[in-house]
């Protein structure tokens, strides 16, 4: 494992945690309600100012790194195996990959209808006809008797893997409080991958992601709702990493 903005990353690339998210969805393991976000800048950035949701993200079996800067960090630091794990990627593998295999999914997330509209995606373009329920929470925080009827249904449907997308830093809360009532593998957040793969919202082509000016696509999509964040986001994730770089390299007095 890798840190960046002292958040401890997966890096053992996209594959590798594809495998092991299949492998330990299967019957033979323990359901453990493991925890998994996909955590962009704005997450690193909101947990480097916020020390509460550090230590969430901590309390996490995996943070993926879902954007390329993280990427190029942690190689950078001797992770050399580690690869971009996007959340929309990462579902997609999950679904295709999973199609004939007995791993079952729940979605929790986006507004009224996308779940059961991304539920007929999936079984159109990744074969995988394994949803078994869907659920669009409020934009309220919810209740812990509203998460323990959520839980019911969500452990009646027999689901191995939760995919919640609800954007960052809510959707790490949530499943984090949804995941003490469940009985699962996985929770996953996925961020925009409900939005993407329902074709609501279109992505950057794969040559801009690989350069990571995703932000810079996404902006131009999306100006009224993204263009702040990123205003903010991509230099505060320049700056504390510049301030993280000077700190490890001042020496230590004895």
């Amino acid at each position: 494992m890798t840190k960046v903005l002292n958040v401890t990353l997966f890096d053992a690339g996209l594959d590798e945690a594809v495998r092991q998210c299949l492998a330990q969805s299967e019957v033979a393991y323990p359901r453990q309600n493991r925890c998994v976000s996909a955590t962009d800048a704005h997450g690193l950035v909101t947990a480097y100012r916020q020390p509460a949701f550090r230590t969430l993200l901590d309390s996490f079996y995996w943070v993926l790194p879902d954007g390329m800067p993280s990427v190029w960090l942690g190689r950078w630091r001797g992770a050399s195996q580690m690869t971009r794990c996007y959340g929309p990627d990462f579902f997609k593998r999950i679904l295709t990959e999973g199609a004939n295999q007995p791993v079952s999914h729940f979605f929790c997330g986006g507004k009224e209808g996308v779940a059961d509209d991304l539920k007929a995606a999936v079984s159109q373009k990744f074969g995988n006809n394994r949803v078994v329920g869907t659920f669009c929470p409020p934009f309220r925080e919810m209740t812990d008797d509203e998460m323990r009827a959520l839980a019911d249904t969500i452990n009646q449907s027999g689901a191995n893997i939760v995919w919640i997308g609800l954007g960052s830093p809510k959707q790490e809360r949530f499943a984090n409080q949804l995941a003490q009532f469940t009985n699962v593998h996985f929770l996953v957040t996925v961020g925009a991958a409900f939005d993407f793969h329902t074709d609501r919202v279109t992505q950057a082509p794969a040559w801009m992601q690989k350069l990571s000016l995703e932000w810079f696509f996404r902006v131009l999509v999306e100006p009224k709702r993204l263009a702040g964040r990123y205003g903010r986001v991509v230099p505060l994730f320049i700056w504390f990493n510049l301030k993280e770089a000077f700190r490890s390299s001042k020496p230590v007095r004895a």
